[in-house]
Parts: structure tokens; C-alpha cells; sequence
């Protein structure tokens, strides 16, 4: 029993050891948008295509780009910020079937732990984009908007990109949870779906213009960049 506990002990502070190096990393970063989407997306589909242009555009308006690190929709999202010249972030997570990094990340960190790196994900982010994606991308959109419905965080943008992929999903929370009152018909508005890029990103733009925060809940930088120039 006495290992056991020493062993849980240890746990607690490689767990800490985790967070200690993604906060001192990522500290100075400004605002930043996280994307998420399958890692098993090709180059040639419409939704990494469409991922590298959305990225591309954040970072020309002056947002760093998080994504997870590793290919597909992740890759997508690196590659259109160095793109434009941006931050480019990974947050790269140690799997069983070993993630393989991509290789246009500028800041790139390695997590042993999903809950720790879900925590950077959305404590450096001023707005997600949601692309089609899997379980764990369905697991960071239901987060946010959970996040975002209960106040434990700041409200942000939240797109969804690709109607036809996110459509019968809408549909289903529309019917069923709003339908049975499991949500509340407002909810269904803290996320917005698009299949533009271009749109996508004024959409964030525009969310953060029109935003007005409490003085105790603004952050020492503004969520919008004081530049439109490429990079920092």
C-alpha cells in the first residue's frame, strides 16, 4: 500500500511537471485560435485544404494557430500559419499508436496526459474552429460549449466548419436535446456553422469586436490583435 501511495504521489507531480511547461511556454503567446479535426484527413480533402486557408487568414490577422500536432487536420492548421508567417503551436499528445509530429510547428509540446493538454488548449485560445473530426474532436466542441454554458470560461467563438459533415448532429440537438429540454433553444447559439473560410474568420473577428467584457475579465492582452500585419 505504501508504494501504491508513493507511486500516486509521483503521479501528482509529473502531472504538475505538465502543466508547469505548457504554462511557461505558452505565457507570452497572445491571442490564439485552437483547430481541431481528424488526424486522418488527406491533402487532397476539402477540410484540410480548407483548414490551411482558415489558419492562413488567422494568422495574417495577428492570431497565433494551436492545433494538436500531429497530422491531418492538425497538420493543416500548422502549415497554413507558417503560411502567413504566424505562431504556429502543436500540442502533440504520447498515444499508444505513437502521434508522429508534423513539421510546421514553431512551438511544439508534449503531453502524456489528454486532460492537461485540453487545459492549454482552452486557456490560450480566444475562439475554436471545429472541423470534421472524430471522437476527440466531438469531445473539445461538447467541452467549450460546456465551458462556455456554465461561465466556467470566458465566452468565445466557436465555428463549425462543413455543413454537410455537422448538419445531422445540429439537427439531432436541435430535436432532441432542445426538443426534450435538455438545453435551453439560446444554446444552439454558441456556436456558428459555415463552410467559408473567409466567412469563418470574420465571424471571430467580428465576435471580438462587438465583445464587451467585465473589467475583471479582460486579459492583459486584448483578444484582438493590435495589428493586421502577418506574424508578431
Amino acid at each position: 500500500m505504501e508504494e501504491l501511495a508513493g507511486g500516486e504521489t509521483w503521479r501528482v507531480f509529473r502531472i504538475m511537471s505538465e502543466f508547469v511547461e505548457g504554462f511557461e511556454e505558452l505565457k507570452d503567446v497572445g491571442p490564439a485560435i485552437s483547430i481541431f479535426g481528424s488526424a486522418r484527413t488527406a491533402k487532397n480533402d476539402w477540410s484540410y485544404k480548407c483548414t490551411v486557408k482558415v489558419a492562413e487568414e488567422l494568422a495574417k490577422r495577428g492570431f497565433a494557430v494551436i492545433s494538436g500536432g500531429g497530422p491531418g487536420i492538425m497538420e493543416a492548421a500548422n502549415r497554413g500559419a507558417q503560411v502567413a508567417k504566424g505562431v504556429s503551436i502543436g500540442l502533440n499528445i504520447q498515444l499508444p499508436k505513437e502521434q508522429k509530429p508534423n513539421r510546421y510547428q514553431d512551438v511544439s509540446l508534449s503531453f502524456r496526459h489528454f486532460f492537461v493538454r485540453k487545459v492549454m488548449f482552452v486557456k490560450y485560445a480566444v475562439g475554436y474552429v471545429i472541423m470534421p473530426g472524430g471522437f476527440g474532436t466531438l469531445d473539445e466542441f461538447f467541452e467549450a460549449l460546456t465551458l462556455i454554458q456554465t461561465g466556467k470560461t470566458r465566452k468565445f467563438p466557436v465555428v463549425l466548419m462543413g455543413k454537410n459533415y455537422w448538419r445531422g448532429l445540429v439537427r439531432w440537438m436541435e430535436r432532441s436535446m432542445v426538443g426534450q429540454g435538455t438545453i435551453s433553444p439560446e444554446d444552439m447559439g454558441m456556436f456558428h456553422m459555415t463552410d467559408d473560410a473567409d466567412a469563418a474568420v470574420e465571424y471571430i473577428v467580428q465576435f471580438h469586436r462587438d465583445a464587451v467584457l467585465p473589467v475583471g475579465e479582460r486579459r492583459k492582452r486584448s483578444p484582438l490583435p493590435e495589428t493586421t500585419e502577418p506574424g508578431r
